[in-house]
């Protein structure tokens, strides 16, 4: 195991941070996804481990992140699904959570089990069935920002562009209910221990409407397996995807996939965006 002071990736007033909370911490393991300006440790202090999250100057996520833990997931960490806060400073964006034990579901023979996805959809709602609010303005500001999306750079086609742009334009722009959402609801962000599937990642945690969490899974895990998306709703309770929001929706998911992934040179995901755009788009 390697000390924090041998670690890249974390700022100066973060080692500070760390010596005081975590003294003589030791490196267990380097979680860092590598395609984000974010490190993220697991280690041991005390006969306990943790997990390290220290963003970089370009990190957007910290503040979600932070604010779900404070605000949102006491659904999860009352009943031991997902890690507890332990530290913060989100001048510094840094944290330390409690770390979780198990396997991630993504890769796992746990990704084909019906069970694992009933789970999944129980835990989505207990974080969705808390106060939500009513939002007049959440239509318009996604509408802008897939304008915004389409702007950047990208490798979306010019006639394909000019569809979505058209398309947008278009769309209705209705009062929204929010919810506490987790943004990136997927086998990747749960762990499986024991039989037991709990939640990780919160750093696109946002109100916003409950069908949006299910974006992700209808463009992967569900189109792979129906019968994954029957046991998800099942565990959920009921389908929160209304036809057109849910298209809007399926829209600026792919929009997002195809520009961010471009951006961050991802080209297998970035051929997923342009997928799930040819699919909402239709012929």
């Amino acid at each position: 195991m390697s000390s924090l002071d041998e670690v890249a990736g974390i700022s100066a007033r973060q080692r500070d941070l760390l010596a005081q909370w975590l003294p003589g911490a030791r490196v267990v393991r380097d979680h860092s996804w590598g395609l984000v300006e974010r490190t993220v440790l697991e280690v041991e202090h005390g006969g306990e481990t943790y997990v390290v999250k220290a963003g970089g100057p370009d990190d957007h996520h910290m503040e979600r992140e932070l604010r779900a833990h404070r605000e949102w997931l006491s659904p999860w960490t009352s009943r031991d699904r997902a890690p507890v806060l332990v530290h913060a400073d989100e001048e510094s964006l840094l944290l330390v959570t409690r770390f979780l034990p198990g396997q991630l579901v993504e890769g796992s023979a746990a990704a084909d089990d019906p069970e694992v996805f009933r789970q999944a959809g129980r835990l989505l709602a207990l974080l969705h069935h808390q106060p939500g609010v009513v939002d007049a303005g959440y239509e318009p500001r996604e509408n802008r920002k897939m304008i915004s999306w389409l702007d950047r750079e990208h490798r979306i086609e010019p006639g394909v562009e000019q569809r979505l742009r058209d398309e947008i334009a278009r769309w209705p722009e209705p009062p929204a209910t929010l919810v506490p959402t987790h943004g990136d609801w997927q086998p990747r962000n749960w762990l499986h221990h024991d039989g037991v599937v709990r939640a990780i990642d919160f750093g696109r945690a946002d109100l916003r409407p409950a069908y949006s969490d299910l974006a992700r899974l209808a463009a992967q895990d569900f189109r792979r397996d129906p019968a994954r998306e029957r046991s998800f709703l099942a565990g959920y309770g009921a389908d929160p995807r209304e036809p057109a929001a849910w298209h809007r929706q399926q829209v600026r998911e792919a929009i997002g996939t195809a520009v961010w992934a471009y951006q961050v040179g991802d080209e297998r995901f970035e051929a997923q965006g342009h997928r799930m755009i040819a699919e909402a788009l239709g012929p």
